[in-house]
């Protein structure tokens, strides 16, 4: 397999040995490589250009340079077009309008994005699962956005369901915006952050207080003055790493997620075996991108950066800018539950740029967003218009019918586990056409199903009602609107 696939890697043949040792594609040795170094160097970040001992400038100098290595050993040449997105962002929130800045810069980030994943796809690789280099690129076009909207709304005073600490009020250097978006903890894998997070772990203030109502509190306030270690959860992440791999290596091509579409298995398999299959291809996939984003998580922990608070029993928690919870996901009881606890930093990101300010339907515009970020793949498509079916059905049904089992414990158990095996299914139903990625695979799983959710879902939206959360939302919030304006405007006024 590495002989196959090294044509396709952009970046360093350095380590083509180890990767015909290994028997992996060169692009995924170089990824995990570079994630090593990373680490490495997080460590040492954290202790010889510690904000004590250096400055800010010396901190953002020394991080985005050693994300651009990073990203020019993983990609070669294709690395620039990080810095064209970057710069051309950076060019429509300098010279554009504050008014309409956000937008702008938006529609040129995204149609970068766009344009990058359909000339990889249609032109060089379709169908390849390499570590190409749009998927930073996502990474950055979710910052990008984030910040230019924190800075949109910190400068307007504009109301949306955003923390206030979120909010920008000025415009930052290039250097600053540049280290923000490249810098070596986040470069390959994210996860994405918030701009000021991201200041405040370079300027070393990252272990106060994020929220002014805890200031005082026992939670932050006592441990205020410390500094805490992050080596405990680097620890913990690395062992959560090195699990994930091992099932995954041992797993992925036992339990391919193909072998669905294989017309002996579909005609001679009894359909609760198929059912059973399709659980267990799914669950040995995941593991891939849990070791992904752990390791991600680990590296940026090991510089200092993550650092959320203080457990009740005083413990530091490293979770800002986690973004899987392994638990969650597979002891998930509800669509909107998995999707809360996978790739969590997206689902942020899609809910402040999208969600929270779509005027109609928001459900379906972010499902929509989501499938435009990811690519260009019609699977993707397919998966998250599925996804918007299964998740209007799981409320509707979450609303009618949930109130019942709740008059007991034995009937709460009973109904967790009902619903816990329902979305199990729903969802390794759903993301087939992720995996699959074209449509006549896709089709063909979806067929010999007989499309069954998909009717299931249909008719549980039409028959049972369930009223808008956005409209209840927009009802509270409307009459705490001026209040909201005027204490936002007030906090960021003292904030500046």
């Amino acid at each position: 397999m590495a002989t196959q696939t090294t044509a396709s890697c952009t970046g360093s043949t350095l380590l083509q040995p180890l990767s015909d040792i290994i028997n992996l594609p060169l692009d995924q040795v170089n990824f995990v490589a570079c994630q090593v170094f990373a680490l490495l160097m997080a460590v040492w970040f954290r202790i010889y250009l510690h904000p004590s001992k250096t400055s800010p400038f010396i901190r953002h100098v020394v991080a985005t340079l050693l994300g651009f290595y990073l990203a020019l050993f993983c990609f070669g040449w294709y690395s620039l077009h990080f810095l064209m997105q970057s710069g051309l962002s950076y060019g429509v929130m300098v010279f554009s309008g504050l008014e309409h800045m956000h937008k702008y810069c938006f529609i040129v980030t995204m149609g970068y994005l766009i344009l990058c994943q359909i000339t990889r796809v249609y032109v060089f690789d379709y169908g390849m699962y390499s570590a190409d280099f749009t998927g930073p690129m996502m990474v950055i076009t979710q910052k990008i956005t984030s910040m230019v909207f924190e800075i949109h709304d910190g400068k307007t005073c504009v109301i949306v369901p955003l923390t206030v600490y979120l909010l920008c009020v000025r415009m930052p250097s290039l250097l600053e915006y540049l280290s923000y978006n490249c810098n070596f903890m986040g470069i390959l894998a994210g996860p994405t952050c918030s701009y000021n997070d991201y200041t405040a772990f370079i300027e070393g203030t990252c272990y106060q207080p994020r929220h002014q109502e805890n200031a005082n509190g026992k939670e932050n306030g006592k441990h205020q003055q410390i500094e805490p270690s992050p080596k405990n959860a680097v620890i913990s992440k690395l062992c959560t790493c090195a699990i994930s791999l091992a099932i995954y290596l041992s797993l992925c091509r036992v339990l391919p997620v193909e072998y669905t579409t294989n017309d002996d298995f579909v005609n001679s398999t009894p359909l609760h075996l198929q059912v059973v299959y399709l659980y267990l291809s799914m669950l040995a996939l995941r593991p891939k991108y849990y070791f992904v984003w752990t390791l991600a998580d680990a590296i940026n922990n090991a510089a200092g950066f993550g650092f959320s608070g203080y457990n009740k029993d005083g413990s530091p928690q490293w979770d800002l800018i986690s973004n899987v919870r392994i638990l969650g996901i597979e002891l998930a009881t509800s669509f909107k539950m998995f999707i809360d606890n996978w790739n969590i930093q997206t689902a942020l990101w899609l809910k402040r740029v999208c969600y929270e300010r779509c005027p109609i339907n928001p459900t379906a515009a972010t499902f929509l967003l989501s499938a435009m970020w990811h690519g260009v793949y019609p699977g993707y498509y397919l998966t998250f218009l599925t996804g918007t079916t299964m998740t209007m059905a799981a409320r509707a049904i979450r609303h009618n019918i949930r109130p019942y089992f709740l008059v007991s414990d034995s009937y709460k158990l009973i109904y967790d586990v009902i619903t816990w095996i329902g979305t199990q299914i729903a969802i390794s139903y759903t993301v087939v056409p992720f995996v699959l990625l074209a449509v006549g695979p896709s089709l063909k799983f979806y067929t010999s199903w007989y499309f069954c959710l998909h009717i299931v879902c249909l008719l549980v939206v039409l028959a049972l009602p369930v009223k808008s959360r956005r409209r209840q939302e927009g009802l509270h919030d409307n009459q705490t609107e001026h209040n909201s304006t005027d204490n936002n405007c007030n906090q960021k006024d003292k904030a500046t």
